[in-house]
């Protein structure tokens, strides 16, 4: 294990330690002592930058389950590295805000900075792991602890009903996804994703591919909340104000970004592929943005965005996957999209973190965050005011911020899409720079709404718990961070072209360069009076209109069917499962134990016959059975009629001798087919089986006169069935040799390898030693019991 493995495994360990800090440093915030570990692994990853960008990926394998093809390989390359990045130095940013956030003497510290540290931990083995089923169990595991965090405040139902609501989703994908790598790793053979990119053409011309494809995107659109799967992102917002801005800014929401960008050249030369990854991130981009102005709290209309510039970077893979029907940079005009999304998905994680940790200040300075209530803070608030501004403005696409050049990057490549001349893209493509135009437009009109409905119009103190006043410099610092990170992305923004986006996008589009060739990723603020720059004058013409008009024409949403929402129909889904397990499980769970091994028996029946039936297991062969003489028959017939006399017995001790014949008929075959060691055991067992018997039943009451039990045609098929399964069973498993006896192996080695002459000795006690063992110990176990019983003194009141 490498020094790569450890720095993803170390906030696992690290979540072991915070309990014993939070029990042993009473006076010191907990956070302090889990903030050194990501500013710890944020300067790890960062030396890695170097390498990276000189083309020199980075990998380390620890074998985990390697019969099975499983290694823990972790795997540095320019699109893992960025998410580390991001994982860690967000996370750092998140945890600092976290110490002025969450009260010491309030809150359950350890148990938050446990999950924080798990959630952590997985996100870095997703985006680091090369194996598919270990990035599987880390995205598994980022289902889990964001379930625990989304629900800390679980003494709430929003919140639990939130951290289920995510949970079912995320992992209703993630199980779908489990199905791709099976059934990719059916084509390939391997779990190694690297492996996997180079047999893209075999995994493309193969009948799994379709489905493998299908199943991958429910993960990856289920984990970033893609349309209509982004119903549980706004309910998670019911977590602590710092998980919102991990979960929604950096971490598991991208963690679907992350799939799809890794997989673009595994499926990117499909038209279902481009179809949908583009289609479904503009209509979610378009979606989300628009019901993010119905919202009146400022944390849904930050979850509403979220899901919208998701959808926004979802588009520009998409479209990017368009460069890949080209061999080469010349002329290829959409690998610029890939450059936008990378680009983008930075500026999403800066411009959101800072404006979800200012939506918290908010919350935690004035007790709301309803914007019907606020208003007016920028006096009292003047540094939040500043970060609000910074990061809406930037999320609204206005220069000189960052979002202002993602933006208009995603404007050129939805233009250039037009010009694509696969897939049928004259018909509905041209619905795809609509979309983007009109999406901006809300875009900007619910990032005013932001700014402008918190901080400036009338101050109404009434409506506030709180007296409203700046929050301390500690909970400032990490919002100002990122928000200047916001202000030198947009100014200087080249400065994380060659260094993170060049070699993020060669990660994603590996097969357009030649060796030592490199993206030419250049940003630059003015092209001209292009088209996207006069898309960007209408949406700040047309988005200032309709904010200043908002009121008359909100009342478009009125209009929508309320009961017809995704989120009525999961809640609908959920209470049909909750009555349909119910009736289910009230029509085989009826309290009767004939019930249940009718239900037993009639799954061996159908399941067992189906199997040998179907791989033509029945074949009797009777060359070589020893002949069946007069003692065997009339032996068989004692034992027949031994057993049908216990079906008809009126007394326990009629039944117990009748049973008893059987058992001891099976001796005597044994005595007839040579076997005296089984014979005997078959003695002394039913020996003590029969006086145990009679032991037991002595004590019980007389067997009560009945009525004549009525015929039922489904006991007696099922009773016709396992006899008639297990008897063709018995007598079909004698005609099945797949392999030469053993007895050869026996008479050649009992005594060169255990040195005894008797060679049913030999096998008892060294061949089958253990068993022989664990048959003794049943048979003391048993002479244990009956002894105690025959010792059994009872007091004459339970006699009684």
């Amino acid at each position: 294990m490498s020094l790569l493995h450890l720095a993803i495994l170390l906030p696992f360990i690290m979540a072991l330690f915070v309990p014993l800090f939070y029990k042993w440093f009473k006076n010191v915030h907990t956070g302090w002592f889990v903030l050194l570990l990501p500013v710890i692994l944020f300067i790890y990853f960062f030396q890695y930058i170097k390498p990276v960008s000189s083309g020199s990926n980075t990998y380390s394998t620890a074998n985990w389950i390697p019969s099975l093809g499983i290694q823990f390989t972790a795997y540095v390359d320019g699109l893992g590295l960025l998410f580390a990045l991001l994982i860690t130095g967000i996370g750092a940013l998140v945890i600092l805000y976290s110490i002025y956030y969450l009260s010491r003497a309030k809150e359950q510290l350890h148990t938050f900075y446990v999950y924080l540290l798990l959630f952590m931990g997985a996100m870095l083995g997703i985006v680091l792991s090369d194996n598919m089923i270990v990035l599987y169990t880390f995205w598994e595991l980022t289902s889990l602890s964001s379930f625990l965090l989304i629900g800390y405040w679980h003494t709430r139902e929003k919140s639990r009903y939130g951290a289920l609501k995510s949970m079912l989703i995320t992992v209703f994908g993630g199980l779908c996804m489990l199905g791709g790598i099976i059934l990719l790793y059916l084509v390939t053979n391997t779990f190694s994703i690297r492996e996997m990119v180079t047999q893209a053409p075999i995994i493309m011309d193969h009948p799994y591919f379709l489905p493998a494809m299908l199943l991958f995107l429910l993960g990856a659109f289920t984990k970033s909340a893609q349309f209509p799967f982004y119903i549980w992102l706004p309910d998670a917002m019911e977590a602590p104000t710092p998980v919102s801005a991990y979960l929604h800014s950096a971490t598991m929401v991208k963690a679907g970004i992350y799939l799809t960008a890794r997989f673009t050249p595994v499926f990117g030369l499909a038209p279902e592929w481009f179809w949908l990854v583009t289609g479904i991130g503009i209509i979610t981009l378009a979606w989300g943005s628009f019901q993010a102005i119905k919202q009146t709290d400022l944390k849904a209309i930050l979850a509403f965005s979220t899901v919208s510039q998701l959808g926004l970077i979802m588009s520009l893979l998409g479209a990017g996957s368009a460069s890949l029907h080209f061999e080469s940079l010349d002329n290829n005009m959409f690998s610029a999209a890939v450059v936008a999304a990378i680009f983008h998905l930075i500026n999403h994680a800066t411009f959101k973190g800072s404006l979800f940790m200012a939506a918290g200040i908010v919350d935690h300075e004035t007790g709301t965050r309803d914007i019907r209530r606020l208003g007016g803070l920028m006096s009292f608030m003047p540094i939040t005011f500043t970060i609000a501004v910074i990061g809406a403005f930037s999320m609204a696409g206005l220069p000189p911020f960052n979002g202002f050049l993602s933006k208009e990057m995603f404007f050129t490549s939805m233009i250039k899409l037009l010009e694509f001349d696969l897939f049928n893209v004259e018909t509905w493509g041209i619905l795809f720079p609509v979309l983007a135009w009109i999406a901006s437009v809300f875009t900007f009109i619910y990032s005013m709404i932001i700014v402008f409905k918190t901080f400036t119009g009338k101050y109404q103190p009434e409506k506030l718990d709180k007296v409203p006043h700046e929050a301390p410099l500690g909970m400032l610092l990490s919002p100002i961070i990122l928000a200047s990170l916001v202000v030198l992305f947009g100014i200087f923004p080249n400065v994380l072209s060659f260094s993170i986006i060049e070699p993020a996008t060669a990660s994603i589009l590996p097969y357009l360069l030649e060796d030592g060739e490199k993206f030419h990723v250049h940003i630059s603020h003015w092209h001209g009076f292009s088209p996207e720059l006069f898309m960007t004058l209408g949406v700040i013409a047309l988005g200032t209109l309709l904010y200043i008009g908002l009121a008359k024409w909100r009342k478009v949403y009125r209009l929508l069917p309320e009961k017809l929402t995704l989120n009525k129909a999961y809640d609908a889904s959920l209470r049909g499962l909750d009555k349909g397990s119910l009736r289910v499980q009230e029509l085989y769970m009826t309290g009767f134990l004939r019930d249940y091994l009718g239900y037993i028996f009639a799954f061996f029946v159908l399941m067992t016959g189906w199997a040998l039936f179907a791989n033509s297991a029945f074949s009797f062969q009777i060359d070589g059975n020893a002949p069946i003489g007069v003692y065997e028959f009339v032996l068989a017939a004692v034992m027949v009629a031994g057993t049908v006399t216990v079906l008809f017995a009126k007394s326990r001790l009629t039944s117990i001798i009748a049973l008893g014949s059987v058992g001891y008929g099976v001796a005597l075959f044994f005595v007839f087919f040579r076997a005296p060691d089984l014979a005997l055991t078959q003695l002394v067992i039913e020996t003590v089986s029969v006086a145990l018997f009679l032991l037991c039943f002595y004590y019980l009451p007389e067997l009560q006169k009945r009525e004549k039990l009525p015929f039922k045609l489904t006991n007696f098929l099922i009773s016709l069935g396992v006899g008639t399964v297990v008897t063709l069973i018995a007598l079909s498993a004698n005609s099945q040799r797949v392999s030469e006896t053993i007895s050869s192996y026996f008479i050649e080695n009992s005594y060169k390898e255990a040195g005894g002459k008797n060679m049913v000795n030999v096998i008892l006690v060294d061949f089958r030693g253990f068993d022989t063992l664990f048959e003794i110990t049943v048979l003391g176990i048993a002479a244990l019991g009956i002894f105690a019983m025959v010792k059994l003194r009872l007091s004459k009141e339970e006699e009684s």
